[in-house]
């Protein structure tokens, strides 16, 4: 089996994730995983599938058909053995919303070698205070060599720069 990594883009209407499913699943692939959401009017995701090898060029010529309706693009997946072992460290972000807020904390994250697997943002009317709330949580994957402690001062220094407040949870 292959691993294909697809990015989904369009306009949000209905009908978009039965339209990629049918084209997946008349090629002999499996919907593994996948992320999808709709913002300002667009839909964008990830889906991660499977196909036997000798399927994957017909399934990803059979997935050109849905442009106009959404673009595709296919990548080939790889899982290495860290993807599956390690520890995992959670950061919560909540604060007064600013440009910069994502770029710094990012920053910080890839200054200590952590690596991303999911973040969701939102920003939302503040209900008493008035103004926008920025609100993250970030799930990133923590290398052996790497000191919690150390990115825990890191994380809670920039907290105290942002004047946000950020939880952390290591696993």
């Amino acid at each position: 089996m292959t691993t294909l990594v697809l990015t989904v883009v369009g306009d949000d209407r209905s009908g978009l994730v039965s339209a990629v499913a049918d084209v997946v699943d008349a090629h002999g692939g499996n919907w593994e995983n996948s992320e999808l959401a709709e913002l300002a009017g667009a839909f964008a995701g990830i889906v991660e599938v499977s196909v036997p090898e000798a399927r994957e060029a017909e399934l990803r010529a059979a997935l050109t058909s849905l442009e106009g309706m959404l673009s595709v693009t296919v990548h080939t997946g790889a899982r290495g053995p860290e993807a599956s072992a390690g520890r995992r460290l959670t950061i919560r972000v909540l604060g007064n919303d600013r440009a910069g807020i994502v770029r710094e904390v990012s920053s910080t994250v890839a200054g200590h070698a952590l690596s991303i697997e999911r973040m969701t943002t939102e920003t939302r009317d503040a209900a008493m205070a008035g103004g926008r709330l920025f609100e993250a949580t970030i799930a990133a994957a923590v290398p052996a060599s790497v000191d919690v402690d150390a990115v825990r001062a890191s994380i809670e220094a920039l907290a105290a720069d942002l004047q946000v407040d950020v939880t952390l949870d290591a696993a």
